[in-house]
């Protein structure tokens, strides 16, 4: 899909080449008021019907409700400056009216002196000032976003808030607009056509008032996130399944470890790809291991270990997390592994419970398909999955042992070598604390019988036996 590259309806300079405009920007400011007037009552643009607009705002609307009008820029490009009356007049903006954004612009001198610009996406960019003049709040959390990350990376089409906010149309309750008008497609249209022939999509579809989620209930409208890496799309799914449990536990062994350790598209988007996600975890504080910003280091470290550049094998895998518990010592970083969808738009197509996975076999046999697709990953930066395809059989290592243990129980999928290796790391795990203890009962049994033995041929012989350490005891 090419770039996004949203129409911007901006109110600056005019285009000279545009007669109409031309003629009136060549006017003293009173005749050029006049005219403005004329064109707006000459039916030069449409206002809703029972909304009133300032004189201020119907001066501005007689060249800019001008159909076509739009202003050349320093890169060859055209930024629009038409601005639909009526659009405005229904938005929530008209209340404010036209100069509490556009200050600057000094209706005395204005089209002569409008501001040069370099290119419509700077001046998006810059009219983000304007907004948060009084959305400071709704500011503060995009900046915490996905998108601002984007933006700050020098990102050419990362959204600001024009990208997604029409500012001469805003409607009150737009984040429930009808799916037609939710902006999120523009960029997203493949993970939108897949949201839209959802059961959620298809729900909203029916019915714009429908409870059913649409993008900005899952990812937030402004604080937007990456849902494989910020504890959706689980944590998203209970906020409205909040009996999902108890349902599950109905017919599903295990359920808690199940929701905790599956994404639910696994199951609930049955036509979906599958993988087996492990991710880099740090030990200390539980949470997953991040890249800092500018200082990208995943891939670089994961191709210096996978030589051959087949996927992570065990060894490379292992070296791996050497390289990113080098400062904290060893162990510091750890796996954890999650069974996901392969991508965004598989994570969308979620059918009704009707239709969902419910057959065991579908993961607990031998070379079943969700194990043969494996990837390691971190967090990166802009907040998205980092990932690094592995080796299918590094499943079967001693080095994801750990990896995998949070998920599978022993003999769960049929795999023989799992079940020993996690067998093993069991027995690893406790032999330590009790080992010790282990073999003093074992030595201690042995030694009891030696004793017993010499004591019944000194009986035989009829010598007196010798005093014995206490039964249980370890010699020596």
């Amino acid at each position: 899909m090419p770039p996004f590259r949203p129409q911007r309806d901006h109110e600056v300079g005019v285009d000279r080449s545009n007669s109409a405009s031309a003629t009136t920007a060549r006017m003293r400011p009173g005749i050029a008021v006049a005219l403005m007037l004329v064109a707006l009552f000459a039916g030069g643009h449409s206002v809703a019907s029972g909304v009133t607009l300032s004189d201020q705002d119907k001066i501005c609307l007689g060249c800019h409700g001008t159909a076509g009008l739009e202003k050349k820029l320093a890169d060859g490009g055209t930024l629009s400056l038409h601005i639909d009356g009526a659009a405005f007049a229904g938005s929530v903006h008209s209340a404010v009216g036209c100069a509490a954004c556009h200050a600057d612009v000094d209706l005395r001198t204005h089209p002569a002196r409008a501001p040069k610009i370099k290119s419509a996406r700077e001046y998006t960019v810059a009219r983000v000032e304007a907004c948060k003049s009084c959305h400071e709040d709704k500011f503060k959390l995009y900046e915490t976003s996905i998108h601002a990350t984007l933006l700050r990376e020098g990102n050419p089409i990362a959204p600001v808030c024009a990208d997604c906010h029409s500012p001469h149309a805003i409607r009150a309750k737009a984040a429930r607009a009808s799916l037609e008008d939710i902006p999120c497609r523009k960029c997203h249209g493949e993970i939108f056509e897949a949201y839209a022939q959802s059961v959620h999509g298809q729900a909203r579809r029916k019915s714009p008032d429908s409870i059913a989620p649409i993008c900005s209930d899952c990812h937030h409208a402004h604080e937007v996130a990456a849902a494989s890496t910020s504890g959706q799309p689980t944590g998203a799914c209970l906020t409205c399944h909040q009996d999902a449990l108890g349902a599950h536990q109905v017919w599903l062994p295990n359920a808690a470890t199940h929701l905790q350790v599956i994404s639910c598209p696994v199951c609930h988007a049955p036509t979906a790809k599958r993988r087996v996600d492990l991710r880099l975890i740090d030990r200390a504080s539980g949470k997953r291991v991040a890249e800092s910003e500018g200082v990208p280091q995943f891939e670089a470290r994961a191709r210096s270990v996978d030589a051959k550049g087949l996927g992570l094998d065990a060894l490379a895998l292992q070296s791996l997390l050497k390289e990113f518990s080098r400062e904290g010592g060893e162990g510091k970083v750890i796996l954890r592994g999650r069974l996901e969808v392969s991508n965004g738009p598989d994570g969308h197509r979620l059918t009704a419970k009707s239709g969902a996975i419910r057959a065991c076999a579908t993961c607990h046999r031998q070379g079943s398909d969700v194990f043969q697709s494996v990837t390691v990953s971190i967090v990166g930066a802009d907040g998205r999955p980092v990932r690094y395809g592995a080796q299918k059989d590094i499943l079967n290592s001693v080095a994801s042992v750990d990896s995998v243990g949070g998920f599978y129980a022993i003999g769960a999928t049929r795999i023989k070598l799992l079940d020993w290796l996690l067998v093993l790391a069991l027995a690893g795990g406790i032999g330590i604390p009790i080992g010790h203890q282990t073999l003093r009962w074992v030595f201690g049994r042995y030694a009891q019988k030696i004793r017993d033995q010499e004591a019944a041929r000194r009986a035989e012989r009829g010598t007196e036996p010798s005093r014995d350490p206490p039964a249980g005891g370890t010699p020596g």
